[in-house]
């Protein structure tokens, strides 16, 4: 039965990482939240899931025009300094640490969309 549970999750999460929604996301709380996996683990967990769903999503937006192509290199190269300074500092932080700074960034962004105005309708 638990399987069925990490089955869902991960469909769940898979379809809204193709919307481009950020499954990943709401994979480590359940991760942390409901399945019991360590900060530290699910974040490692979280990048490989990412990979294969990005890959699978990529050729769709290629297609459908909604790369930008122009910020394409600065955004990989900016993407993969900080990435490596991000998983350094990931693994020198105590776990509880990790716990409260991932609720703090859920929450300021929770709060920034919750109060975000829409943007006015393009003529």
């Amino acid at each position: 039965m638990g399987w069925w549970i990490a089955f869902l999750a991960g469909a769940a999460t898979g379809v809204l990482s193709g919307f481009g929604i950020g499954g990943g996301t709401l994979l480590l709380i359940y991760m942390t939240a409901f399945a019991g996996v360590p900060q530290d683990l699910a974040q490692g967990i979280n990048l490989l899931y990412f990979l294969p769903t990005a890959a699978t999503a990529l050729p769709t937006h290629v297609k459908n025009g909604y790369i930008d192509r122009s910020v394409l290199l600065p955004a990989i190269g900016s993407g993969l300094v900080c990435t490596a300074v991000a998983a350094w500092a990931a693994t020198a932080l105590d776990v509880t640490l990790l716990h409260r700074l991932f609720g703090a960034f859920l929450l300021y962004i929770g709060v920034t969309e919750l109060f975000r105005k829409s943007p006015e309708p393009s003529q």
